[in-house]
């Protein structure tokens, strides 16, 4: 994998770089008096200094100033870094550097940037990333960056950093990667690749009567494409279990719709455009999993499912009005086609809440680049939602407060009783209905109503804080945070989640 790596170094001398990247609200008091006296005699000749990335030639070598913008307001954020960083490196990039290094040109004691340097780093990943199907036409070239010194980290940091890179950079590739490219079996390949020889075991279940008996609701929205044999879905199941005592299970469910046709209720007016994309959260849960399975952290057992799927349109593509009964013995009827994410994941998300109860402290997750009320009502950032017992934990609040610090920021949500009666049956024919036929943005409370359906499909409906056995569960809609800009076409999968669920449960 060739995400540029981290490299430690504790002091200016000890990076090995041919170009230094300085990122910071101001140039003009570095520790390293020459360079300050330097940067200030060329900023009396050149007035784009402090206002946009520059690059100055000083002593024969290559320095970038990029500069952050203002730092002190109440809206400020470390993203300021993460953003400045991704624009220091390209301007690296295109001058030759490929081993720039990353300097820091003041400490900031706000605690908001405690984690500048990191996320800076990140930010670099984020902007030199290339997609798959580019790096197998084009080959490696096109990512020259190798590695990147981080002045001021230690091998500590280095190594986190490293398991974190190498995370996003499988889940940009797993989300980014276009439709055939990334078709159920071949994303399936690519996991079996990506996991190979490491800690985490992988079972891929490709046989279509399988999926039929045990994952009814995936097999339902997998039905149109069965006519396709490369299209075929695949339920890929990954398992890290530490070294020691396990004190926390984390336990995921990822929604893989390599394409999203909309089904029957077809995408039209250009909105199937993009859909490559809808396996997002499937795309960052695996790479949640590629983190843990480098940096190896102790004490946490992670499980996860990803619910690998085309939704075709087609002759047996399923209709709204169809009752399905899902693994849990619900009966689902289909209100309409183009909700099927939440249909793929419900299945394995019961059988992860049967597998829950027999584990230590587990916590479950759905991940998935699910509505786009989730875009309209929080922008680009994640929305967390969370049942009674993860609410009275507090988990999605520890989780999106680090993923302040950590430039992956999450809006956190409840689960309320308005969600249960909406999907509520409105006949004795079935028990549940899994939406209405509006667009989720225009359907109050859009992302909100679907985790009460995935509960109620999982079983965790009888698992709440009433319950003898509570299971605290959060539904993780990232159709605002899973790529830049909104752009699901063009824009680059961002990795969400991936960073602030590393920083919670590894650090």
């Amino acid at each position: 994998m060739a995400y540029p790596h981290a490299v430690a170094a504790p002091q200016l001398a000890d990076a090995n770089h041919d170009a230094l990247i300085i990122i910071g609200d101001d140039f003009s008091s570095l520790a390293d008096a020459s360079l300050s006296q330097a940067i200030s005699a060329q900023q009396a000749v050149d007035a784009r200094i402090g206002k946009q990335v520059t690059l100055l030639v000083i002593d024969s070598k290559r320095v970038i100033l990029a500069p952050t913008g203002p730092l002190n307001r109440d809206y400020d954020d470390v993203r300021r870094y993460f953003d400045a960083a991704k624009q220091g490196v390209l301007e690296a990039k295109a001058s030759g550097s490929t081993q720039p290094a990353i300097l820091l040109a003041n400490v900031n004691q706000d605690s908001r940037y405690k984690h500048a340097l990191e996320v800076a780093y990140l930010g670099a990943c984020q902007a030199l990333w290339q997609p798959l199907e580019a790096r197998e036409f084009h080959g490696q070239a096109i990512e020259p960056i190798s590695q990147i010194s981080l002045v001021g980290a230690d091998e500590a940091m280095s190594k986190a950093l490293n398991a974190i890179a190498a995370g996003q950079y499988a889940a940009r590739d797993l989300c980014g990667t276009e439709p055939e490219r990334m078709a159920p079996p071949r994303f399936a390949d690519y996991c079996v690749e990506l996991f190979a020889g490491s800690k985490v075991s992988v079972e891929v279940i490709s046989d279509i009567n399988t999926i039929d008996k045990d994952y009814p609701m995936m097999s339902t929205v997998a039905r149109a494409s069965y006519a396709v044999e490369r299209h075929h879905p695949r339920v890929v199941k990954l398992e890290y279990v530490p070294e020691g005592d396990v004190e926390r299970t984390l336990m995921f469910v990822g929604k893989g719709l390599v394409y999203d046709t909309g089904g029957a209720d077809l995408k039209v007016g250009g909105f199937m455009a993009g859909m490559s994309r809808d396996k997002g959260g499937a795309a960052s849960v695996a790479g949640f999993m590629k983190s843990v399975a480098d940096f190896a952290p102790k004490g946490v057992k992670v499980i996860a499912y990803l619910a690998v799927v085309r939704n075709s349109i087609g002759s047996d593509c399923f209709v709204p009005d169809e009752i399905i009964t899902s693994r849990e013995g619900v009966r689902v009827r289909i209100g309409n086609t183009d909700a099927e994410g939440r249909l793929a994941m419900g299945d394995l998300l019961s059988e992860m809440k049967d597998r829950a109860l027999n584990e230590v402290n587990p916590e479950l997750f759905t991940v998935a680049t699910l509505t786009g009320h989730a875009a309209r009502a929080m922008g680009p950032y994640s929305a967390y939602v969370e049942n009674g017992p993860a609410r009275a934990a507090k988990i999605s609040r520890q989780i999106a407060d680090l993923g302040d610090l950590w430039a992956d920021g999450a809006e956190v949500s409840r689960s309320r009783r308005e969600d249960y009666d909406f999907i509520r049956p409105r006949t004795l024919a079935d028990d549940v209905l899994s939406s209405n036929n509006a667009a989720s943005a225009v359907t109050a409370r859009g992302h909100q109503f679907p985790m009460a359906f995935l509960a109620i499909v999982g079983g965790l409906d009888k698992h709440g804080t009433e319950s003898a056995q509570p299971l605290p569960y959060v539904h993780m809609d990232i159709a605002g945070s899973g790529v830049e800009g909104g752009d699901w076409q063009h824009g680059k999968p961002t990795a969400a989640t991936v960073s602030s669920l590393f920083a919670r449960y590894c650090l």
